[in-house]
């Protein structure tokens, strides 16, 4: 990802508020000359490992899951919101441009192959999602059952590069204005993004 030093967020706190905010993730993998992507959410444990490392799971039908094999490497794009800007909510001319945020996290996944750990992994993922309890409520041969038909695995990651393109590079006046336009527009996304450069303007 081509990510300019006013884009960069380094702040690994940060990185992992956004792994957690935005789990649904591409994986991309590249093996023998072919790619294999599949859409996956994923639970983040900041604590294992220098960078944390990244839980997740496919279904054993999906071919994918030989590429979790402790030596391939893979990539995992994480995409936070983001929406078109106008160039006419700048004080001076410009060029129609894109905000978003967005972090890659690379890594070597291995597959999880021990039946305790599938279950914790699916308790993890199953809890966020449904609040405490939820795993609990699932009926035993339901969770017997799905967790002979995925293939769980991790991801320790070994590079973790985070990209917030927010405007910075304009000036405050034209910040304003950006801000002014997308909250306009009313959408969902819109919104977010500039809820977030109102948030780092304020703390400019």
């Amino acid at each position: 990802m081509y990510v300019p030093d006013h884009f960069a967020e380094r702040e690994l706190a940060v990185l992992h508020g956004w792994l957690r905010q935005f789990p649904f993730a591409l994986l991309v993998t590249a093996a023998g000359g072919d790619f294999a992507a599949s859409h996956l959410p994923f639970w983040l444990d900041a604590e294992r490992g220098p960078q944390g490392t990244l839980y997740g799971h496919v279904a054993r039908a999906n071919p994918h899951w030989r590429c979790l094999d402790g030596a391939t490497r893979a990539l995992a794009v994480f995409s936070g919101p983001h929406a078109y800007v106008s160039p006419r909510w700048y004080e001076r001319p410009s060029v129609p441009t894109w905000n978003y945020v967005a972090v890659h996290a690379e890594g070597v996944p291995r597959r999880i192959e021990e039946a305790g750990e599938v279950r914790r992994l699916l308790e993890r993922l199953t809890e966020v999602y449904e609040g405490e309890g939820g795993f609990a409520a699932l009926p035993q041969d339901v969770v017997e059952r799905l967790s002979r038909g995925i293939v769980a695995f991790e991801l320790p990651i070994e590079r973790l590069t985070g990209k917030a393109k927010l405007s910075q590079n304009k000036t405050a006046g034209d910040r304003a204005g950006v801000i002014r336009g997308l909250e306009g527009q009313g959408d969902p996304h819109a919104l977010e993004i500039a809820a977030l450069l109102r948030a780092r303007e304020a703390g400019a």
